[in-house]
């Protein structure tokens, strides 16, 4: 049979055996919210020790923060890339004027459609970037191409055709040789 005080006992190792096991688990949990702290830390640090390798006065640094924005800060990227274009550096300055462009037509593609006031000056300022790339390097295919497609979302007129707003003068007029096409229509 049992005794009370074997009873007793009993429960005491019990309430040992439950404390010790809380114990060795809030030991756990803090050894592994420890060894977390020391990898953010260490995380930290790496990230310091990069960021201040990476001098944001290299003209190549600009570069890569000017697309980096392009992505999410219109105006930023804008200021960046104006930045690039002023430098020394002839060929970061190409690269910034082409991703300029780019800036500007992806810009104006995303504007409404149907908002022509804001879209044209954008695709204008785009046709200026591309044409100051290709001024610099004539064989930049896609500088060239991408100023293609902006000519074709917004054409420009011919300065002669411009002027020419009514019909042409008769005394203008020439006679043409070539047959008259009505005349073999049934």
């Amino acid at each position: 049979m049992f005794s009370a005080a074997r009873v007793q006992r009993s429960a005491i190792e019990a309430l040992v055996v439950r404390r010790s096991h809380g114990h060795l688990a809030f030991a756990i949990i803090a050894a592994a919210f420890g060894l977390a702290t020391v990898v953010a830390s260490v995380r930290l640090e790496r990230a310091m020790r990069t960021n201040a390798a990476t001098d944001n006065r290299l003209p190549e640094t600009r570069l890569v923060r000017a697309v980096a924005l392009s992505k999410m800060d219109y105006d930023g990227a804008l200021s960046a890339y104006k930045a690039i274009i002023q430098g020394s550096r002839d060929d970061l300055r190409r690269t910034a004027l082409y991703d300029l462009g780019n800036l500007h037509l992806r810009q104006a593609l995303q504007s409404d459609s149907t908002d022509e006031a804001q879209s044209l000056p954008l695709i204008e300022l785009a046709k200026q970037s591309y044409r100051a790339a290709l001024r610099s390097d004539p064989n930049d295919w896609d500088a060239r191409y991408n100023l293609e497609r902006a000519l074709r979302l917004a054409p420009e007129e011919d300065e002669d055709n411009a002027e020419d707003t009514g019909p042409p003068d008769p005394s203008e007029h020439e006679r043409s040789t070539i047959a008259d096409p009505r005349m073999d229509l049934p």
